[in-house]
């Protein structure tokens, strides 16, 4: 047996495409990145300026401060629900809460990943607005799914009363993250809070159940504040004196430490998380050291065409992901239409499944071709093979969708396309295994279900600036809207021009608005998806997280790749030897 085999895959980027075509590609990409960097830019200045000098006026620093004090220095923090709620107006001032008043975002912390919930001080006091309690229970998620310590920078002033009907009550409520404190203490994954200032009502019991408490001297905790005090009992008293730390400290125990100023409080938080047992990846890498692909990983900003009707090579995108640009794929005489294997990303061995874009052979009809982007029989086959042998193997699975759904027709049906998929949904939906979702383009119809999109819980669902999630495409969506009015070469059937006009603009409006569903920026406001990424940055996004995947010992299995299911797997597809 062989241990993995790894081989080289892809080509210097000459010769497949051209300086035009890369040109062209990267010029497109271009200007919708340079928006992303303008609305990252808008979210992380909170309130603007103004509020930022009334939080250092308090002697305090910003959240965005805080947090680049608590990480190691040199290091990358990798933000998550940058634009939770971005572009909503609440209320009749029209007043915004970008990121929904919270930062969330993996950090490297004495060499851990740790995930950082962080109340935004200068958006409202860090108050919760609509979503930012299902934001802050995303990302307790994410930790536990992870088993990754869980750091709370607390200054918040509880819910933004005028929308407490949007956040107070339902299953994702903001009471919800109280139960996800709990289930992460259960499973033992290290909670740490830092109170700030304000914390108050919600805001006071989140960190309660953490494992250590630490309070700044401006900081308090109190059910209810001092104003909502004197007006049901008319006593005139301050929150400090009701929750500060001269009571939380040294009377009531809710909190551990006391110190000085917020500085200090990182200062202590850094040092209890380099009490915590070390990073496990070193182990799994074993003399595997990361190695950088061996085609740019930046040249993934030409490579895909915005265009999402063009073809591209899969194969080229994999191989600048992984290390080395080595990799194993995994059933490759099966399924064309579906690319699936193993490379290493950052040393750490990662399961790929990737859509091949262009056309495909059709093993029903050998000599033609068929679309590719699609999921037939056999590669809905294959990739749920795939799936369950990397969760059986411990191997952590990264899908990168490019896909219009499953083959539809008289055959596919005949051919049990619905039990296929639906054998490919029940493994997903079991895998235990870590798994991340990217959005490369096209995410459509089931396929996007079949292929652990965001409502088969992966831990982290990514999109590109390119990326359009939809059930399908606007202009088949305007056609089949329309069905009745047209032939069967889709042309309109009417001789009445004031007919034909109002069945064109109709069509052309629906259109137009599944191409604005379809933006990736709404599907991050709404958390259909979330983070919204640059192709160049994803290579790094993917070894974070499978680094952090890897850093916790003894909560799943990570077997020995001899003894891999996939090894199996392999020499049985080969046919008879």
């Amino acid at each position: 047996m062989t241990h993995v085999p790894l081989v080289p895959i892809g080509a210097p980027r000459a010769q497949f495409c051209d300086d035009a075509t890369f040109a062209a590609h990267a010029q497109a990409l271009a200007r919708r990145e340079d928006v992303l960097h303008e609305r990252r830019a808008e979210v992380a200045a909170g309130w603007g300026q103004e509020y930022v000098q009334r939080v250092h006026a308090k002697g305090k620093l910003t959240t965005r401060e805080r947090l680049a004090q608590l990480v190691d220095p040199g290091t990358r923090v990798f933000e998550v629900g940058t634009f939770v709620n971005y572009g909503v107006e609440f209320g009749d001032k029209g007043l915004r809460s970008p990121a929904a008043g919270v930062v969330t975002a993996f950090a490297q912390i004495h060499g851990r990943w740790c995930m950082v919930i962080a109340n935004d001080n200068t958006v409202a006091s860090g108050s919760w607005w609509p979503r930012t309690p299902e934001k802050i229970e995303r990302a307790q998620t994410m930790a536990l799914r992870l088993r990754l310590p869980t750091v709370y920078l607390v200054d918040c002033s509880g819910l933004f009363l005028p929308e407490q009907s949007r956040s107070f009550p339902g299953a994702t409520g903001a009471g919800h993250i109280f139960k996800m404190n709990s289930l992460l203490s259960a499973h033992g994954v290290p909670q740490l809070a830092g109170v700030f200032g304000d914390c108050i009502a919600g805001g006071g019991y989140m960190p309660i159940i953490s494992d250590r408490v630490y309070m700044t001297e401006q900081a308090y905790m109190v059910i209810a504040g001092a104003a909502l005090i004197k007006g049901a009992k008319s006593q005139k008293i301050t929150s400090l004196d009701i929750g500060g730390p001269e009571v939380h400290v040294h009377a009531s125990r809710c909190a551990d430490a006391r110190v000085p100023d917020d500085q200090t409080l990182l200062r202590a938080l850094r040092q209890e998380i380099a009490r915590l047992p070390g990073s496990a990846a070193p182990y799994y890498r074993g003399d595997a050291g990361p190695m950088a692909p061996a085609f740019p990983d930046a040249e993934l900003r030409g490579l895909l065409p915005a265009d999402h009707r063009e073809a591209y090579d899969a194969t080229q995108v994999l191989a600048r992901l992984c290390d080395g640009s080595l990799f194993w794929e995994v059933m490759p005489g099966s399924g064309e239409e579906m690319i699936c294997g193993v490379g290493r990303v950052g040393g750490l061995y990662t399961g790929f499944v990737i859509n091949r874009q262009g056309l495909v052979g059709d093993p029903e009809r050998p000599g033609t071709r068929r679309p590719s982007g699609i999921l037939y029989r056999a590669g809905i086959a294959k990739i749920a093979a795939f799936s369950r042998a990397c969760n059986d193997d411990g191997i952590p699975l990264v899908w990168l969708q490019d896909i219009a759904g499953f083959d539809i027709g008289m055959e596919a049906e005949r051919q049990g396309l619905l039990a296929y998929g639906s054998s490919l949904i029940y493994t997903n939906s079991t895998n235990q295994v870590p798994m991340f979702t990217v959005l490369l383009r096209k995410a459509s119809g089931a396929g996007y279900y079949a292929m652990a999109g965001l409502p088969y819980d992966p831990v982290v669902q990514l999109s590109t600036t390119i990326s359009r999630l939809s059930v399908m495409e606007g202009r088949t969506l305007a056609i089949a809207t329309y069905n009745t009015k047209l032939d069967d070469d889709f042309q309109i059937v009417t001789d009445d021009p004031e007919q034909r006009q109002r069945i064109e603009q109709g069509m052309k409006a629906v259109e137009a608005r599944i191409e604005q569903d379809m933006d990736p920026y709404l599907a991050a406001r709404q958390m259909d998806t979330d983070e919204i990424v640059e192709l160049g940055e994803l290579r790094s996004y993917l070894a974070m997280l499978v680094e952090a995947s890897y850093q916790a010992i003894g909560y799943r299995r990570v077997k020995n790749s001899r003894i891999w299911s996939l090894h199996d797997l392999q020499v049985l597809t080969r046919g008879p030897r």
